[in-house]
């Protein structure tokens, strides 16, 4: 069989082993159901035609060892025998539809036209055809995986059949291998820059992959299996963006900058959690905590509570929880990687009450970062809580942010990372509005030799007369001065305040502190 043989052949142990796995599922689909109770959904696009030409392959292996023939069967046993459904879709492009019915001729598929919507046309297909489950072409990272495994039941309010999913953890990179090397036909949309194939309605030739001819007016574009980076898959495609992190009734606008004169005084509020053992047992300083406090403080921003967790996911899962629920946005850095002590993503997954899944996009970034060592059939680095995840890029960034609805997973390490992810992720604000950009807090700090039990009746009574300051106390040292801070966001207000302190106490009691 040319399909098997042309794998074997091969020197891509990731496309071995991608097969290997898919076509496992495929027998195992057999030998739980008949032929008659199968079916396959083509839509001639290029994960259709990988799963087509696996259906082939697996079909071949099942029935030869069924046959014990060694390999020598018959035409009629080598015909391919799954029926094939197709949905006929007025906004399907030409290239589609004329490729799908010459597929259907090579291969000799039984097809099922429908030109129903897919739920009405499915439900009607399977009251006439006694179909059980079908094999479907979805990859992770596709809106329909959500939740999804290799076997999964149909949604309720579906019709009931199994879903049947052999190249769910194919990557864009796995599916252009496996085309290339069987050389197999695909459609011609392909060669002409698409990557990814929705409706003549959202589709549009790959920007990356454009070439640039001032000799020409028109455009033209290299061949999908050209583009180096699978992330970039679908940029040919239209795209929604997410709304800005804020409680409803505060103004956003299309930079993420809120309204400085309407909410001059406007505070949201944040939780700063990091997660590592080393931490509470102080073999190394938390350097990042403070320094996010800070910078969240710069851009308007309050922080409500701080927090160090164990590396433990029930631990992060129950923090993330609680505080993703009474604050506007949680920051969490710490606990992300391959060991066993990286518990952050499978924290925050259980918070959100989702599973951890193998993320295509990200799984290509760190391809990009650590090469043959991200290889191999399933890349736990390359799990996120699946259906939440948003990734955060920008090109300054090796690895994107990981932002869970609201809350992002921050990769830095040290103090000079995290400035660099920082620095990004307000970039990325000022151009999609990830956050709101508020007026930052203003601070002034004074110092008095005075007691603090004489100190303490006059702060007390200013706390009152400024509700809107932030009024704190401390001593660097217990012999040292005491320091008294003051924070707002309004200027007038904040010298205000240290002018009814310097009233309070004592002439020359009271100075600015360096």
């Amino acid at each position: 069989m040319e399909i098997d043989d042309a794998i074997r052949g091969s020197d891509d142990r990731r496309l071995k082993t991608k097969y290997n796995n898919a076509i496992y599922v495929i027998r195992r689909a057999l030998a739980l159901y008949s032929v008659e109770e199968v079916a396959l959904s083509f839509n001639g696009g290029k994960d259709s035609t990988v799963l087509l030409h696996l259906l082939r392959a697996g079909c071949f292996l099942h029935k030869r060892e069924q046959s014990h023939s060694n390999g020598v069967l018959t035409d009629h046993e080598v015909a391919f025998p799954i029926r094939t459904i197709y949905f006929e879709s007025p906004s399907a492009f030409p290239e589609i539809n004329s490729f799908t019915y010459e597929t259907a001729s090579t291969y000799g598929l039984q097809m099922d036209i429908i030109r129903l919507d897919f739920k009405c046309g499915l439900e009607s297909l399977l009251e006439s055809k006694p179909i059980r489950a079908i094999f479907l072409g979805v990859r992770i990272g596709d809106p329909t995986a959500v939740g999804q495994e290799q076997f999964s039941p149909s949604s309720p309010g579906w019709p009931p059949f199994m879903r049947v999913n052999p190249i769910l953890d194919w990557s864009y990179r796995d599916v252009w291998a496996f085309l290339l090397t069987c050389k197999v036909p695909y459609c011609s949309l392909y060669d002409q820059g698409y990557t990814s194939i929705g409706s003549v309605h959202d589709t549009v030739p790959n920007a990356l992959l454009c070439i640039n001819n001032s000799s020409s007016s028109k455009e033209k574009f290299r061949p999908a299996f050209l583009l180096s980076d699978g992330r970039l898959e679908r940029a040919g495609r239209a795209k929604k963006f997410s709304s800005p992190v804020c409680r409803s009734g505060y103004p956003a606008v299309s930079n993420g900058m809120i309204s400085a004169d309407s909410n001059k005084n406007s505070t949201l509020t944040a939780t700063v959690i990091g997660v590592g053992d080393e931490i509470l047992f102080g073999t190394v300083n938390d350097e990042l905590g403070p320094s996010l406090c800070k910078k969240l403080h710069s851009i308007g921003w309050s922080v409500s509570q701080t927090a160090v967790l164990r590396n433990d996911v029930d631990s992060v899962a129950e923090e993330v929880e609680r505080r993703k629920s009474t604050n506007d946005v949680v920051f969490i850095y710490g606990g992300v990687g391959p060991l066993h002590s990286d518990v952050t993503l499978a924290g925050v997954a259980k918070a959100f009450g989702v599973r951890l899944a193998p993320d295509e996009e990200f799984e290509e970034y760190l391809r990009h970062l650590i090469g043959d060592h991200c290889t191999g059939d399933r890349n736990e680095m390359a799990q996120l809580p699946e259906g939440i995840t948003e990734l955060l890029l920008h090109e300054k960034l090796p690895v994107p942010l990981i932002q869970c609805e609201n809350v992002f997973i921050l990769t830095a390490t040290n103090v000079t990372e995290l400035d660099n992810e920082w620095d990004c992720l307000i970039e990325l604000t000022r151009s999609s509005g990830l956050l709101v950009l508020m007026e930052p807090f203003l601070s002034k700090c004074m110092t008095t030799n005075l007691s603090d039990v004489e100190t303490a009746p006059v702060l007390s009574k200013l706390r009152f007369e400024f509700p809107d300051l932030y009024i704190g106390c401390y001593r660097k040292s217990r012999l040292a001065p005491l320091i008294i801070s003051f924070q707002g966001k309004d200027q007038t207000r904040l010298e205000l305040g240290v002018e009814a302190l310097c009233k309070k106490l004592p002439a020359g009691q009271i100075s600015e502190a360096n």
